[in-house]
């Protein structure tokens, strides 16, 4: 029986010299049984072939992976004076090639505010545009399966609420993400 993944399954090793230049990318971290029922529904939904990371919200794409030992020091020190937020999933969302869960957390919106602009500069197009959290479920299948499945999960669906203790710094590897830093919320607060 294959493992189930959880938060940590993403590749972990030293990224060598040419991977130091690969982005960052900033993702929320759910408690335990949020990652659990959205990694399961990403799991029973997302294309199998290109499912190589576990559920995840993202907060930033490309943060500078040359620049990461301050990048680390800036979210670190931000995080620690916050509270963990509780974050609102509101609703569904479909993509037109798949489904994602809505996110809302004015705590969170905040604190990705200040780290946006603190990294303004280094900020890529994507990164600047407005954020809309979410978390992916479903993504690059045909337009038809992507309304079913929006179908099916919003005649269930009824909005939740969750605390997020912390975010994940990852390196992305071109495919795989590795891991590189946890920054739990609050631990200043």
């Amino acid at each position: 029986m294959p493992e189930t993944p959880t938060q940590d399954a993403l590749k972990q090793e030293e990224p060598g010299q040419d991977a130091r230049q690969a982005p960052l990318i900033l993702t929320l971290e759910f408690d335990a049984d949020t990652f659990a029922r959205f990694d399961g529904l990403r799991r029973r939904h997302f294309p199998k072939a290109l499912n190589r990371i576990p559920a995840h919200a993202t907060l930033f794409h490309n943060l500078p992976g040359a620049a990461e030992a301050g990048v680390r020091e800036t979210i670190a020190m931000l995080a620690r004076t916050v509270p963990a937020p509780e974050v609102a999933v509101t609703g569904l969302r479909f993509t037109g090639r798949g489904v994602a869960y809505v996110l809302d957390s004015e705590p969170l919106s905040a604190f990705r505010a200040r780290l946006a602009k603190t990294f303004d500069a280094h900020l890529t197009a994507q990164d600047k545009q407005g954020w809309r959290p979410h978390v992916t479920v479903q993504n690059k299948v045909d337009p038809d399966t992507a309304r079913a499945l929006h179908a099916a999960l919003a005649d269930d669906f009824a909005p939740f609420r969750f605390t997020a203790p912390a975010t994940r710094l990852w390196r992305y590897l071109g495919g795989p993400w590795a891991e590189r830093a946890r920054f739990a919320f609050g631990e200043n607060a």
